[in-house]
């Protein structure tokens, strides 16, 4: 555990200032082109630190936070509240977010790794591929196949336990795959399962991260929309008590009722 010495964010909430480049700059940045290839730029920086054996949890946040930059210089606004859950926490937690699209996989670091040690539950074709691999696994995730749920449950729930008891929070995205449209039938309890089975408390977070578009080809390199804000908001931590289902209703709760209210700006 323990904060970094870094000042990406330093109040609870915060929002994207109003962008002062020139027009003939922000003609250039507001293109597609332009924040894909300053994307991709970013994860072979990250990837050739990674195959250094240096990419630890500080070079982590700091090159998450250039793609945070990256997206605003492409017209991306962010709104985001709850900073405080995250500072003041001084015990590990799970943390269990919705998911909509690539962003939150290249942001969360920015958001989370200042305040506390942190892994991912990710997919396992993730941690092979060749661009993206060596920066995930730099980063030890609990990669799973998503070809047998029985397995890949009981892989998290030990593996998940094992970090957790050594000081490091696990974030799980519960939905199957991205989505759009939140669809509480499809958000499980893997979560709720692995913070009661170890005792911690969740945070949730409700994510709005439409502005990044899945792709048609490429998943990860879809449309940028400079007409949808980004917003996040990071819930105060829960305590699980019985079988951990009211808990899990009130995630599904706080995320969707967050989403209805975004829908309306």
């Amino acid at each position: 555990m323990g904060n970094l010495d870094l000042d990406f964010f330093q109040e609870n909430n915060y929002t994207t200032k109003n962008n002062s480049r020139k027009l003939i700059d922000k003609l250039f940045l507001n293109t597609r082109i332009y924040f894909v290839l300053k994307y991709i730029q970013q994860i072979f920086i990250s990837r050739r630190i990674a195959l250094r054996g240096k990419y630890d949890r500080k070079a982590w946040a700091v090159t998450s936070h250039n793609v945070v930059k990256l997206i605003e210089d492409c017209g991306g606004k962010f709104h985001i509240q709850g900073f405080d859950n995250f500072r003041n926490c001084n015990e590990p937690v799970v943390i269990v977010s919705n998911h909509m699209s690539a962003m939150e996989s290249m942001i969360f670091p920015a958001l989370i790794a200042p305040f506390m040690e942190t892994t991912f539950v990710v997919k396992e074709s993730i941690a092979k591929h060749f661009l993206f691999g060596p920066v995930m696994r730099a980063r030890d995730p609990i990669a799973v196949a998503r070809t047998n749920s029985r397995e890949d449950l009981i892989y998290v729930m030990k593996k998940g336990k094992e970090f957790l008891e050594k000081g490091t929070s696990v974030v799980v995205f519960p939905q199957s795959r991205r989505r759009e449209v939140f669809k509480p039938e499809e958000f499980n309890t893997l979560g709720v399962k692995l913070a009661k089975s170890t005792g911690v408390k969740v945070i949730p977070m409700a994510i709005k991260t439409d502005f990044w578009g899945n792709g048609n080809l490429v998943k990860d390199l879809g449309p940028i929309r400079r007409d949808r804000e980004i917003f996040i908001t990071i819930g105060k931590p829960l305590e699980i008590s019985g079988n951990g289902k009211e808990q899990n209703d009130q995630i599904v709760k706080f995320i969707g009722e967050k989403l209805k209210e975004w829908e309306k700006n």
